[in-house]
């Protein structure tokens, strides 16, 4: 990559982010029915989380992220290609520096909370219910959104007191409405086998410091709407959900780790809505059309505050597309495992600056689908944005078609640390997906 030409915005952008959290643009109803007093407080305070976790400065925290995979690597053993996903039986490997922070630690169960020193990138803030109490989820069932029984998974995530959610064994919950996870929340599947799947999905809307570990998500359906309680003291009406997977909505500081997902109605990962400070890793993500929506709205501003890392996933059999589509934010995507897709990888609009690095890509047999990335504006608009691609591997005649993007922060090559390259992505991201995790064993 031409160290002269990168650059993490447009002129002027600390500006336009300035201005439209203060605009006074209307708020998308964001399936509330009723935006009362409670959910205006929760924007408000929203919007200034996101104020304070942007960076002003995005490659202070790419070259630590590409700093510390490259530490890791070098600790442990050099070989790049290994054996067939989850395939491996011998003592705990842990592949990459976020598995390394905890997995292969035989007290894991009994330490379950020094997951929360571990996330990296920009949900590296993320703690989730580090300061509180485990809450051990009992009951599968959901059947009354707008008074949840204690036990339940939903009964858990709307507390407004920090929690760490765990699972008394393995279970299948299939949710009557979305559920909405409040601040403060881990939801930890380790030691069981956790599906949200056959109802609606999770979602964490105009909150802040969620972690979301080990869950299998998946055959998520839209849901009708409904009375809905998301907090002790709070119930209001919700309306129609689309069917995603996982969807961030004014939430901040939030990392996704170690998710199968699959067959959601729509998106598998939303963030959207000046969503800020969030980490997408060690996921396995098939059979699915729109992947990822970083970033929902060409009339949305706002969402220049956005900043996301997506790292060590692997994206498999049966995608479609978006892998992600962003818009307008910063986009760190790093060491995934890029081994199918349909139609294109990584698209976008509303100049968007993109950062690939150390990536796979094997391009599709398909000729007309060789090529990774899809800009949705016309040539003469998009040549001038920043989407990078440094250290990748293209396989299968895999094409990235860079943009040069106008000069805003000259950086030298002293300012930039590389990263591990795409040969070393087979290994990095080798168990991406849930972990069958087991108490008293490195997992």
């Amino acid at each position: 990559m031409d160290q002269k030409l990168i650059q993490w915005s447009k002129p002027g952008s600390s500006v336009l982010v300035a201005v439209a959290f203060l605009a006074a643009a209307a708020v998308s109803s964001a399936n509330i029915g009723e935006f009362d007093e409670h959910w205006e407080k929760r924007r408000e305070a929203a919007e200034a989380s996101a104020r304070e976790t942007y960076m002003a400065d995005p490659f202070n925290v790419t070259n630590d992220f590409n700093d510390a995979v490259i530490r890791s690597s070098s600790s442990g053993s050099g070989r790049r290609e290994l054996g067939g996903k989850h395939t491996y039986k011998g003592s705990c490997m842990a592949t990459n520096p976020l598995d390394r922070c905890w997995r292969c630690r035989k007290n894991w169960a009994t330490d379950r909370k020094r997951l929360a020193r571990c996330a990296m990138g920009f949900g590296r803030g993320a703690t989730g219910g580090l300061k509180g109490k485990i809450y051990i989820v009992t009951d599968p069932t959901d059947g009354d959104a707008a008074n949840p029984r204690y036990g339940t998974l939903r009964w858990g995530a709307m507390q407004t007191e920090p929690l760490w959610i765990v699972f008394a064994r393995s279970m299948v919950i299939t949710l009557s409405q979305e559920l909405l996870v409040g601040s403060d929340k881990t939801i930890d599947g380790r030691g069981a086998q956790v599906h949200v799947a056959n109802g609606a999905g999770i979602t964490v809307q105009f909150a802040r410091n969620v972690i979301i570990h080990n869950l299998h998500v998946h055959d998520v359906k839209h849901s009708d709407g409904g009375m809905v309680r998301d907090s002790p003291t709070h119930i209001g009406p919700r309306t129609r959900a689309d069917g995603d997977g996982i969807s961030l909505f004014g939430a901040t500081d939030v990392w996704v780790d170690h998710i199968s997902m699959s067959m959601c109605e729509d998106g598998l990962v939303d963030v959207v809505q000046s969503s800020t400070g969030v980490t997408v890793s060690n996921c396995h993500l098939t059979n699915h059309n729109d992947v990822m929506l970083f970033g929902a709205s060409d009339s949305y501003p706002q969402d220049q505050v956005m900043q996301v890392t997506v790292a060590f996933n692997h994206f498999g059999r049966g995608l479609v597309q978006r892998m992600p589509r962003c818009r307008w934010g910063f986009f760190h995507v790093v060491n995934n495992d890029y081994t199918h897709w349909l139609m294109y990888a990584i698209g976008g609009g509303m100049r968007p600056t993109i950062l690939s690095q150390g990536n796979r890509y094997i391009a599709p047999p398909n000729i007309a689908a060789k090529t990774i990335t899809r800009y949705y504006a016309p040539e003469s608009e998009w040549k001038n944005w920043a989407w990078h691609s440094e250290g990748d591997l293209f396989m299968n005649g895999a094409v990235f078609q860079v943009s040069n993007g106008a000069i805003n922060r000259k950086l030298k090559k002293s300012d930039m640390v590389k990263p591990k390259p795409g040969s070393y992505v087979r290994r990095l991201t080798r168990f991406a997906g849930t972990l069958p995790c087991r108490p008293g064993r490195p997992c």
